[in-house]
């Protein structure tokens, strides 16, 4: 079957000239194992959009012998001036040394058995079942938190259809880049090493491609970015309960998982149902996070209930599990996410409740793999470490 694949394969159209892929000797390598399929080709000259057209055409070309899940595409790429100008950028003058664009793996993802990230203690899974709740907000924020107790943290937004913590991180125009050994190199800021899909698409393009393909892209962002010397890896994940979420649970030892929910009745039915999906894959539930709990009234100082009143501190009862705590809305909360600079890396508002909610919070879910711990260090010693403070 390989020589049929071979030869299917060597009629893949280049879009950028026309000519096929056997008469520019794009292939590079192409191997069967059982039912799985690797193939990698150079794409030198190719743009990202015609490259979405090359993958296209294989997953097509092969439907009847290969099936899509099981078909891993690969690329190299010896001119790195394609990429960037592809995305209309123009490439830096002085590069880091031994380090190139970093490249994502698009293609149909798979399953496999469960691995280590390599250089990550532990990963936390942090879900919501609902989008609009504030978790990609309290995952930067909880990073921050752990990284004040003294920890070195990593967070992957694995949200590909709305990644925002490029935003919320203030890195929007960062392109990530590749060490010596093709690992990505995280992007960090205020102590935070992340990786986003937010980094390689434009920021006004839309992510149309079908669940499955995104699996190797989220199995890169695991295994393919160098997390070395993280302590604590957290996850966000997209609303819902698909094959994204499965197909990076079931590839990486995930330690703990945290729901998030606003009290309201509507959010409280799609977390349980995230709940229920950890339970069903025997992931550790840390516990449940009401955000949105309140809104105190900067003018009257009356506290609204916005979204009801107790419904997360209730449905841990219900679901037995733990009752983490509550995040009241607060607007800087929101202008500092919109700003760039998360409200945890800012000091200033260490006597605010939304502060004190998130240091709570945060000493649960340390002390939920730490049970043992000591007393926190006073607030600025790490601050001071990390560049923390404003």
């Amino acid at each position: 079957m390989i020589n049929e694949i071979n030869a299917r394969l060597n009629k893949i159209t280049n879009p950028a000239t026309g000519k096929s892929f056997e008469a520019e000797a794009r292939w590079q390598h192409v191997s069967l194992d059982g039912d799985r399929l690797t193939a990698e080709y150079n794409r030198d000259g190719i743009s990202p959009a015609e490259k979405r057209v090359v993958e296209t055409e294989i997953l097509e070309k092969l439907a009847d012998l290969v099936r899509g899940e099981n078909i891993l595409v690969k690329t190299t790429s010896s001119r790195s001036q394609d990429v960037f100008k592809a995305l209309d950028q123009k490439p830096p003058k002085e590069a880091a040394p031994a380090t190139e664009p970093a490249q994502l793996k698009t293609g149909h993802g798979t399953v496999g058995n469960k691995k280590p990230v390599p250089g990550v203690g532990k990963i936390i899974a942090v879900g919501s079942g609902k989008g609009g709740v504030g978790k990609s907000t309290f995952t930067a924020n909880l990073a921050l938190g752990l990284a004040r107790r003294g920890h070195r943290v990593g967070v992957i937004d694995a949200d590909i259809y709305g990644p925002s913590l490029p935003m919320i991180f203030g890195k929007r125009e960062e392109k990530p880049r590749s060490n010596s050994e093709r690992k990505i190199i995280p992007v960090e800021s205020n102590g935070i090493k992340f990786m986003s899909f937010g980094f390689f698409i434009n920021e006004g393009d839309p992510v149309i491609w079908r669940g499955p393909m995104l699996g190797g892209v989220l199995s890169q962002f695991l295994f393919d970015v160098d997390w070395q010397g993280t302590d604590y890896l957290l996850i966000d994940l997209p609303p819902g309960t698909g094959d994204i979420q499965l197909s990076m649970i079931q590839n990486a030892h995930v330690d703990g998982a945290i729901i998030i929910s606003t009290p309201q009745d509507v959010a409280l039915l799609d977390a349980k149902k995230g709940l229920e999906m950890f339970k069903k894959l025997n992931l550790p539930i840390i516990g449940m996070v009401e955000n949105m709990s309140s809104f105190i009234c900067t003018s009257c100082g009356t506290e609204h209930h916005i979204f009801g009143e107790g419904g997360v501190a209730k449905a841990v009862e219900q679901l037995h599990t733990q009752f983490l705590g509550k995040i009241p809305l607060e607007i800087e909360l929101r202008t500092a996410s919109d700003e760039g600079l998360p409200y945890m890396a800012q000091e200033k508002f260490s006597d605010r409740p939304v502060w004190k909610a998130y240091t709570a919070i945060t000493e649960k879910v340390d002390g939920f793999f730490n049970p043992e711990l000591p007393t926190p260090p006073k607030q600025g010693f790490f601050s001071k470490m990390l560049g923390l403070s404003k």
